[in-house]
């Protein structure tokens, strides 16, 4: 059994086809998989999706991606998605100084308060870390949430080292599949095994096996939680064990850091 701790299924991308993404993960064996939001807008959609779907659960958050269009209304909104609807997280919520023209000031401030939400309703936060690990600690020191998961995790050792102090897991998904992708990779081979949880994020961080066809130039293709147990090998094969035994690991650390997870 294998848990995608990360997959936007609401997205637009899978508007076609989404019966059929839903059931080719469940016959990859990928029977449980959590749905972040990103706006206020999207809220209804994501709990749809997770109605209508078996082994699918909720989180509630604004992305720092869409705190442009935020209002400071939508906490108050947010606040009342966590108490009627009880998500298994908040998220996906965080900063991102990568994408130029964002105010950072304002992420910021959507970032603090809905990590006071997170503390009031005792939930974990999926968080969205871009060139601004440091901050988010330092955020995450003063306002003490219970844990939650480190998104695409690219940061340093020792600020890896910092997150499972605070009771996070760290989130690795496509991005490590890729040869290239040497600190990401050691990362994936030396750090606890039991501070990993493995994400698609799909539709995006498309894997290798899937931007780069064979033979072919490398190319964006969608992403799917169908693919999590063939990233889930490249994990097994960096840290010398079983699949078996990734899945295991994958499965007990989500469990751990979400214990509303079903």
């Amino acid at each position: 059994m294998w848990i995608d701790t990360h997959c936007h299924l609401d997205a637009a991308e899978f508007a076609p086809d989404r019966d059929q993404v839903v059931a080719a993960a469940h016959a990859a064996g990928v029977s449980r998989i959590i749905v972040p939001a990103v706006e206020l807008h999207g809220f209804a959609a994501v709990r749809d999706c997770c109605q209508r779907y078996a082994g699918c659960f909720p989180a509630y958050g604004i992305h720092p991606m869409y705190t442009p269009a935020a209002q400071e209304s939508d906490l108050q909104a947010l606040r009342e998605w966590l108490e009627n609807e009880r998500p298994l997280a908040v998220g996906e919520i965080g900063l991102d100084y990568f994408v130029p023209g964002l105010d950072r000031e304002r992420q910021q401030f959507f970032f603090i308060e809905q990590l006071k939400l997170a503390r009031e309703f005792n939930l974990p936060v999926l968080l969205h870390v871009r060139r601004a690990i440091d901050l988010v600690l330092k955020a995450l020191r003063q306002i003490r949430v219970p844990g939650g998961i480190a998104h695409a995790f690219n940061g340093s050792r020792q600020q890896a080292e910092v997150f499972i102090g605070l009771g996070f897991k760290l989130g690795f998904g496509g991005a490590m599949t890729w040869p290239r992708a040497t600190h990401l990779r050691e990362l994936a081979s030396g750090l606890p095994a039991d501070s990993l949880v493995l994400e698609t994020d799909a539709p995006d961080m498309s894997p290798v096996f899937l931007a780069v066809p064979p033979g072919g130039q490398p190319q964006r293709q969608r992403n799917a939680p169908e693919y999590l147990p063939r990233i889930a090998e490249t994990l097994a094969h960096l840290r010398g064990i079983s699949l078996a035994e990734v899945a295991t690991l994958n499965r007990r650390n989500a469990e751990s850091v979400m214990p509303l997870l079903p």
